[in-house]
């Protein structure tokens, strides 16, 4: 698949779907309490999205190599989930887990992606460390978004923070990508590399940078239900993303409220 140099036109789109993502995420992650299921947070979603018109990008998207579609329109993956956990009705949230929760719409026939981890309750020192750094490491990717600079820029940035930081391990087997006219394009971002390396980023180009830590492994595997990858030595995860522009001077995150 070719990249997708987005018009004038479909950045508007996506830059309102992007504001109404980021709204219906950051109303769904005050409900991720002590007892709550995900299976609530998953019908508050729906109701949020057909409320506004839009779409769940996720909900019956079947990815290539899958023998059925992802059954919701919320993303929940709680402690050792990394991604892709469902939201069932069996999964209760508890005082101390540490929770992924990763939306999409379609808003006028476009995509936008976007994804937080949220601690809780109380959380142990460890595992808001994690947290916190797996945002940052968010931030000072997308930073590297520049006209000229390559996709191998984005995963230096996140990998050389990440490393200072401390012993994490950063899951190279799943990578951001590019976004919009479908849920997922290319480029193919990861969260590791070489400066200077890569897919060169132009203006236009819409991509989905979304960094993967754990606190232990940077390996993962999947479950029997096709979908949730959780890390292999059952260590603790975090991930978190935006959907980003690149600009004719930089970037633009556009799920930002």
């Amino acid at each position: 698949m070719a990249i997708v140099i987005k018009t004038t036109e479909e950045i508007e789109k996506l830059r309102e779907g992007g504001k109404r993502l980021a709204a219906v995420l950051a109303s769904v992650r005050e409900l991720a309490v002590p007892g709550a299921s995900a299976l609530e947070l998953e019908l508050f979603v729906q109701d949020k999205i057909k409320a506004l018109g839009d779409e769940p990008a996720f909900l019956g998207y079947k990815p290539a190599g899958h023998r059925s579609a992802y059954p919701a329109a919320l993303i929940v993956s709680v402690n050792s989930e990394v991604v892709h956990g469902i939201p069932t009705a069996g999964k209760i949230l508890k005082e101390g887990d540490v929770v992924s929760l990763d939306l999409g719409i379609k808003h006028d026939g476009l995509y936008t992606d976007h994804a937080v981890t949220v601690a809780v309750g109380a959380v142990s020192k460890d595992r808001m460390k994690l947290i916190q750094v797996t945002r940052e490491a968010l931030y000072l990717g997308i930073e590297a978004i520049v006209p000229g600079a390559r996709v191998g820029d984005i995963g230096h940035a996140i990998e050389s923070f990440v490393k200072k930081e401390g012993k994490y391990g950063i899951v190279k087997s799943l990578a951001g990508h590019g976004v919009g006219r479908a849920i997922h394009e290319d480029p193919f971002v990861p969260n590791y590399g070489k400066a200077g390396t890569g897919e060169k980023l132009v203006p236009g180009m819409v991509i989905a940078v979304e960094p993967m830590l754990t606190l232990g492994t940077d390996e993962v595997v999947e479950g029997r239900d096709g979908y949730t990858m959780s890390t292999e030595d059952g260590s603790v995860a975090a991930h978190f993303e935006h959907t980003v522009l690149v600009t004719e001077t930089g970037y633009e995150i556009l799920t930002e409220i």
